[in-house]
């Protein structure tokens, strides 16, 4: 049985969970790089693998490229929901997909995250950390968030952690999502209001809603061009939620205070990126379900997964 994981970029997966277990004719590789973009080397750097252990949604498993792995038999992917994978075009070829649950802890780390950058845009601290290190002293204001209105586009189990801190921190909390309602939004210590009114009086937006179709692009560039002057914008979510190219355009031309990203169309960001050259962006690599709780949840699912599928009874199955 020949298993790929993929994207182990941290070098963590084997220490995370009990592989031997699998047995002795269970050949594990790793890859610590990511794929190919080009179809033909992608798919040959996939050919003759049984098992694929996939992280989320950084590589896509669409029709065309199950078709050119004839030995694929399960593919696993971390978590329970991955919109990177032809499902359909899964069943259709005969491979069962199954999902690797996380740590129950990961909503919490997503939301901390979100916080980190919130904190680090008010308190402009990448540019103060790289004056410091260039020998100057105290060369921005930074702005307090106390009274502050936060505006959380997605009042889940994310949205709801990340208003908990905002709250604690005194501020104002305005929410939307589609099917928000004023119960929910009041449960959650938040009060509902439509997406214009959030995007246009809120003095940070952070975003926690899962991509969908009826979600995609939601951040538009008419809703972003509405957000005051010094508001800043967060994502930790999906970047198919915002128009990039109007965030672009804003952030470039210092239409708003600024933005934190952890979330990209193109991951990892290609080195040659445009927003690597904006000063008012604060990025980070996808780290907003990387920890090592969930990652030691995500592997271990995944043996038990493949343990299950060898031995007939499979669990966890999306298609």
């Amino acid at each position: 049985m020949k298993i790929a994981i993929l994207d182990d970029y941290l070098r963590t997966a084997r220490q995370a969970a009990d592989w031997d277990s699998l047995g002795a004719d269970a050949a594990i590789t790793l890859f610590h790089e990511p794929l190919p973009a080009a179809p033909d080397q992608r798919a040959a750097a996939l050919a003759g693998f049984d098992v694929i252990v996939a992280m989320r949604e950084r590589t896509p498993f669409p029709a065309d490229l199950l078709r050119r792995l004839p030995d694929l038999r399960l593919l696993i992917t971390t978590g329970m929901r991955n919109r990177g994978i032809d499902m359909q075009a899964c069943a259709a070829q005969g491979v069962l997909v199954c999902g690797a649950p996380g740590s129950k802890l990961a909503a919490h780390a997503t939301a901390e995250l979100a916080w980190a950058h919130i904190l680090g845009l008010f308190k402009n601290l990448a540019a103060e950390d790289r004056a410091m290190h260039a020998g100057a002293w105290q060369t921005q204001m930074p702005r307090i968030l106390a009274g502050k209105t936060l505006g959380i586009v997605g009042l889940g189990k994310l949205g709801q952690a990340a208003a908990a801190v905002g709250k604690a921190f005194g501020m104002e909390i305005l929410a939307y999502s589609p099917h928000l309602t004023d119960e929910r939004a009041a449960a959650g210590g938040a009060r509902r209001v439509d997406k214009e009114t959030l995007f246009a009086q809120s003095d940070v937006i952070s975003m926690h809603l899962i991509l969908s179709d009826s979600t995609r692009g939601l951040a538009s560039a008419e809703l972003l061009r509405s957000m005051k002057p010094d508001a800043c914008f967060v994502n930790t979510s999906r970047a198919g939620l915002v128009d990039m190219d109007a965030l672009y355009d804003v952030l470039r031309q210092k239409r708003i205070g600024g933005a934190g990203l952890d979330v990209f169309p193109d991951e990892p960001l290609p080195a040659d990126d445009r927003l690597r050259s904006l000063d008012n962006v604060l990025l980070t690599p996808h780290l907003g379900y990387v920890s090592a709780e969930n990652f030691q949840a995500f592997y271990r699912s995944a043996v038990q997964a493949i343990a299950a599928w060898a031995g007939g009874a499979p669990v966890n199955s999306l298609n």
